[in-house]
């Protein structure tokens, strides 16, 4: 099972929110290069880099986040997985440039279904993951703004018969709140719809990362950390040599 450290991009700085809440934001570091080498350090084998600014809408003309993209690409030499306000083909073009090794789609393949056969075709299924955020089981936009009568199963179905491969679901309630990670729930979604899925929102300790790999038979294909790491519940260094030595 793969284990993702999360740096999270808001006007340049490496932030955490709470529940997705951008008036819930603490910030762990203004140089996002500098955590990426960090945990490389420790182990990591990706990183997950998500730019925050984009997925609610309020990027602005210099796309300072995705600068900051380029500047993690040149720190380390790990594949990154990046997400966040990717609308378009060309969004996709410009942050696969800028250094990630897959993208993360989420709004844009609610709002234009056709959105991921198109990017499955220029770019192939191991670039393209689907964001399948998710609030009481219904799925949410806009950087967790809005929510839509669409139930994250009957999305995750649609998208495996489009051809995608992998999707990182979050349980948006539990995002940076350290209250466990839903691991039924993420295996649940692996089962319903032949996806594999990435766990994400709540990761509080190694038992979470322990639950999680029970299920990889379930289609659970890994683990995005935040909070814990951040806070120091979970060790990355631990968490690691336990899903390494499984």
């Amino acid at each position: 099972m793969v284990i993702f450290p999360a740096i999270d991009l808001r006007r340049g700085r490496c932030v955490r929110l709470r529940q997705g809440d951008p008036a819930a934001e603490t910030v762990f570091g203004a140089d996002p290069a500098a955590m990426a080498r960090h945990w490389a350090d420790c182990g990591a084998a990706w990183l997950h880099v998500v730019n925050l600014d984009g997925a609610l809408g309020d990027q602005g003309p210099d796309a300072l986040n995705l600068r900051r993209l380029a500047e993690i690409r040149a720190a380390v030499t790990l594949p990154i997985q990046f997400g966040g306000g990717l609308r378009t083909l060309d969004d996709v073009q410009q942050a696969l440039a800028l250094g990630a090794t897959r993208v993360v789609l989420g709004t844009a393949v609610v709002q234009q279904p056709e959105l991921a056969a198109a990017a499955l075709q220029r770019f192939g299924a191991e670039a393209i993951v689907a964001g399948l955020d998710a609030r009481a089981g219904r799925v949410a936009t806009h950087g967790w703004q809005a929510v839509s009568d669409l139930h994250v199963h009957d999305l995750g179905r649609t998208l495996r018969q489009a051809g995608v491969l992998r999707a990182v679901y979050t349980d948006i309630a539990r995002d940076g709140m350290l209250s466990g990670v839903d691991a039924d729930g993420t295996a649940e979604l692996a089962r319903q719809t032949g996806l594999h899925v990435i766990a994400s929102g709540g990761v509080r300790d190694l038992a979470d990362i322990q639950r999680l790999q029970a299920l990889e038979a379930h289609g659970v294909e890994g683990a995005i950390v935040g909070q814990a790491i951040y806070t120091g519940t979970l060790d990355l260094r631990a968490a690691l040599v336990v899903t390494r030595n499984a």
